[in-house]
């Protein structure tokens, strides 16, 4: 039997306790008759009770309790059990407070004259100070369920607030008191809401105040925005007025610019006041899409509907235009007159740079080929001013037409007409181009260059015989070439006097010539005669129906 254990019933304290063991205070028990580690009498640290059967009548054993060697009674387990299950005989009474007048007979929870809990002076730590644990505040025996009862709500003048209450102005009914509340509620509610009307007033008020700002700003805002929203959807963009200010400025449109672009450029020139009213100008204009890439020279504070009409006449435009088929002779001397250079420096940059100039691979060393960058100068609008450099407006169009013989696949479709790779192809559109007098004509023109070079024609012996390889050959552009000046000229470009194909572009093809190239038609065309001269071409599939065709053209002319 241990130093707590000698009466009947459970330990209070079990001397396993972390307090008490090998693992408490320093490593030393603190069994009686040891030293404390604190320098006085042996500590003892009881447990809190955990359950209601630590509670009750005490009996008569002792134990060694704190410090100072209090003495406490042995807990009588059968004492308790009589009085826990015991009859009732006597009701509690209460005083009119509420509260119980004393112990009662047979109460288990009511302490006796020895309560180990009671105000009991004695040093907790050797005697020198007084031990808190022997006070009920350390230890208080929790109340037995029978014992319960609810406590009555204290009076108090605290406004729960909106948080914790509803408040009177979202609550719908007023601030005032007590008429509010019910009879029997005027000593709990009522009276609250008596003693705080005024703060709870002042809060409805304010409450008021901020529910009107915030709806005040919030339309306000949507005013702002709704109007900004119909300004941008439906109102009338910002712009100027008049056709300038007569302050002029050069400006470039890139290739591939739309309408919203445009504008951008138009803006930060200073030449329209806003994108959008020249977008809306540019959309109003029946013409309005049809402003291209280039150089335009315009006026600064222009109305956007000035700039619009401005942009669509020839007089603004310094952008350099080639047209379809337009050989690069011609092409040189508008460069010169754009740029205002010395007559030919075109040319010599072109003779003696070509290489640098961005032309593919397949396009470089083939023999006899008057000028290299032929059928590369592609067919479009050009940004050309003055202060420019040639290479760099020639570079521009070589780029144009390399991209687009890319994008047409020439290189993998050159194979599948029968030609001799991309180079050729250029050639043929080239031819198709010069020969043509429309854009019907071009696939019918293309099938007899086709029938004319395959092997097996016996027709004209594989030569294309084409007046304007040779006029290409003699930089001219003329109808009527007699026989005897096309039999005696023994040059590669005479395709009279030799077969084949001559040896590379004798001008610059459009997009509609590059595509009739790649897709002829397969009806059978072998002939072809300009019967007006000038703008009708009349094809033939016979030698027979080709000599109609010439006698057709003799009598156009009274031959």
């Amino acid at each position: 039997m241990t130093e707590y254990g000698r009466g009947q019933g459970s330990e209070p304290w079990h001397p396993d306790d972390p307090l008490y063991g090998d693992g408490g205070w320093g490593g030393q028990q603190t069994q009686q008759g040891q030293q404390s580690p604190y320098g006085g009498q042996p500590q003892h640290y009881p447990q809190q009770p955990q359950t209601q059967q630590q509670y009750g009548d005490w009996g008569t054993g002792e134990q060694q309790g704190y410090g100072g060697g209090q003495q406490y009674p042995q807990y009588d387990q059968q004492q308790y059990d009589q009085q826990q299950y015991a009859p009732q005989q006597h009701q509690p009474q209460y005083d009119q407070n509420g509260w119980p007048t004393g112990s009662q007979p047979g109460d288990p929870y009511a302490a006796g004259p020895a309560d180990p809990y009671g105000q009991q002076p004695g040093p907790p730590y050797g005697g020198e100070q007084a031990d808190y644990y022997s006070t009920p505040d350390a230890y208080p025996p929790p109340e037995p369920p029978a014992r319960r009862r609810a406590e009555p709500e204290p009076e108090n003048d605290w406004d729960p607030g909106p948080d914790q209450g509803e408040h009177a102005f979202f609550a719908g009914g007023d601030d005032g008191g007590a008429d509010d509340d019910e009879p029997g509620d005027r000593s709990g509610r009522g009276e609250r809401r008596g003693r705080g009307g005024k703060e709870r007033k002042r809060r409805s008020g304010l409450a008021c105040l901020v529910v009107v700002v915030v709806f005040g700003g919030g339309l306000a805002g949507i005013s702002y925005f709704g109007y900004q929203f119909y300004q941008d959807r439906f109102g009338s963009a910002p712009d100027f007025a008049g056709s300038g200010n007569g302050e002029q400025v050069t400006v470039t449109i890139p290739k591939g610019s739309g309408g919203y672009a445009i504008g951008q450029v138009l803006k930060k020139q200073g030449v329209v006041k806003s994108v959008d009213a020249f977008v809306a100008a540019q959309a109003a204009a029946p013409q309005g899409k049809n402003i291209q890439d280039g150089v335009y020279t315009l006026e600064k504070e222009m109305s956007a509907a000035s700039a619009v009409e401005l942009m669509l006449s020839p007089k603004s435009r310094n952008s350099l235009i080639i047209a379809e088929g337009r050989r690069n002779a011609v092409i040189y001397e508008a460069i010169d007159k754009r740029l205002g250079a010395k007559a030919g420096t075109t040319a010599k940059v072109a003779e003696t740079k070509w290489k640098s100039l961005g032309l593919p691979d397949w396009a470089k060393n083939h023999e006899n080929v008057k000028d290299p960058l032929e059928g590369f100068l592609y067919p479009s609008s050009y940004s050309v001013a003055k202060g420019q450099k040639p290479e760099d407006v020639l570079k521009e169009m070589v780029a144009r037409a390399t991209a687009k013989y890319e994008e047409l696949d020439f290189e993998g479709k050159a194979e599948s007409l029968g030609l001799d790779g991309p180079w050729e192809l250029v050639t043929v559109a080239s031819l198709v181009q010069a020969e043509g007098k429309t854009h019907d004509d071009f696939r019918k023109m293309s099938e007899v260059i086709y029938n004319r070079l395959k092997p097996t024609n016996t027709e004209t012996n594989q030569e294309l015989q084409f007046d304007s390889s040779f006029n290409y050959l003699k930089g001219q552009s003329e109808i009527d070439i007699s026989e005897s000046e096309i039999n005696s000229n023994p040059d590669p470009y005479n395709t009279y006097t030799n077969r084949g194909l001559p040896p590379g572009p004798i001008g610059n093809p459009g997009e509609e010539a590059l595509r009739a190239a790649l897709k002829p038609t397969s009806d059978g065309w072998m002939y072809f005669v300009a019967t007006d001269g000038m703008h009708k071409t009349e094809f033939a599939k016979t030698i027979e129906e080709h000599q109609k065709l010439v006698d057709k053209f003799n009598a156009s002319r009274g031959d």
